[in-house]
């Protein structure tokens, strides 16, 4: 078997793996991220760039160049319940210049991340090689074993991170369990063409039957639908003519669009979860990202809690990685400052699910809205612009990248 000994290795090369493996790489350090699939193009993913991730950038002196990929740049973002349209989101509230979000795909955030660090001489990104069992010595875990187009190869390190997603095979062979928060819903991914008469930048339409989720994608919306847990099967059996009259009345824009919704093919079926670890880390091995706690689509946050993750962790662990061994108060250290922030989002987007984010959930308001709610709704809306541009727009606890890391 092929060995290979690095500072640390990476199982996941989503937003947390890549940019954990670039923030270490220019720290000097030898690092290896491994990449299970052949590349980064995989679709209705999060393409959500927030501007505490742009700050991100900018702190590693890559915000122009990323800036300089196709993207759209949103400002505000509109909801529509029952037919009323609100102004619940305005980035512009946050101080500049990082005051929007980013729209991009996120195989382009991924490749970008990918060529700035393949220009690092410590840096080595195995793409078709999966992590599939850990290296455990003596109740310590120094490295991996990983399958690739050549074999098997075991690849040492003084930290291993997993960082493999919600379904995290490292994570298991570490012992860690996570714990998990009922969600009552599941969400339809799909596309469809822009309409002829395109809206402003709409996040979401909400009304008594479920929530469909528009994201501007240039040429065409990435959609979501919230459905009932487990109702995918049931929805089908109603056809696809049905579920085209349900799309065009929750978010009548698209009722124009629908069918072009040719098979049930171009439906893909999200199972939402939310779930953390109460314990991340070992002697050796750190799990960030959805590998320590799995967000839900509310709020498009999971690649910026990811991102931030990331950073805290490089912040953490790259001087004591130059010497040696991670500690295990330095791998503590990490859970204990981003954990509270996941738990508050997870709290905040289970509160969102049981109220409106779920089928039904906005039969608790009338409908239509009555002029009094609307106009009660319109004079809330500023503090709600300002109060959401920093929960969803920075987070509860932005990282920033240390000096020494810049």
């Amino acid at each position: 078997m092929q060995a290979v000994q690095s500072s640390c290795v990476i199982a996941g090369g989503g937003p947390a793996g890549m940019m954990l493996g670039l923030i270490l790489a220019r720290a000097g350090l030898d690092v290896v991220v491994l990449e299970k699939h052949a590349d980064f193009f995989r679709d209705f993913r999060g393409d959500t760039i927030h501007p505490s991730t742009i700050t991100v950038l900018g702190e590693l002196g890559l915000r122009d160049r990323f800036l300089g990929l196709p993207h759209t740049t949103i400002h505000t973002l509109d909801a529509v319940i029952n037919g009323t349209r609100l102004h619940p989101i305005d980035f512009g509230m946050l101080p500049p210049p990082d005051d929007f979000l980013v729209m991009a795909p996120q195989w382009d955030f991924l490749d970008f991340l990918a060529e700035e660090a393949a220009a690092l001489p410590g840096f080595q990104l195995r793409m078709q090689t999966e992590a599939v069992g850990l290296i455990q010595e003596g109740g310590v875990v120094r490295g991996v074993i990983a399958r690739g187009p050549d074999g098997d190869v075991e690849l040492r390190a003084s930290l291993t991170v997993a960082a493999d997603g919600r379904d995290s095979i490292l994570r298991d062979a570490a012992g860690l369990r996570p714990r998990r928060f009922g969600v009552p819903i599941d969400v339809l991914w799909f596309r469809v063409p822009k309409p002829a008469v395109v809206p402003p930048s709409t996040l979401a339409y909400i009304d008594q039957r479920s929530m469909v989720i528009t994201i501007d994608r240039g040429e065409y919306f990435q959609t979501g639908m919230i459905i009932e847990k487990g109702g995918f099967d049931a929805l089908k059996q109603a056809g696809l003519p049905h579920f085209h009259r349900v799309l065009g009345e929750v978010a009548p824009v698209l009722a124009p669009v629908a069918d072009a919704i040719a098979s049930w093919d171009d439906v893909k079926l999200l199972s939402v979860q939310i779930n953390r670890l109460d314990r991340w880390f070992r002697s050796g091995f750190l799990a960030i990202g959805d590998a320590a706690h799995a967000m839900s689509p509310a709020f498009g946050v999971g690649v910026n809690y990811a991102v931030q993750d990331a950073v805290a962790t490089a912040n953490a662990v790259a001087a004591p990685l130059r010497s040696g061994q991670v500690d295990l108060r330095v791998l503590a250290a990490v859970q204990e400052r981003r954990l509270p922030p996941v738990a508050r989002m997870q709290r905040l987007q289970l509160s969102a699910h049981e109220f409106i984010g779920r089928p039904g959930g906005a039969a608790r308001l009338p409908d239509p809205l009555p002029a009094p709610l609307r106009g009660l709704l319109a004079a809330a809306m500023p503090v709600a612009r300002r109060v959401s541009a920093r929960v969803i727009g920075r987070g509860f606890l932005p990282e920033h990248v240390a000096p020494e890391l810049r």
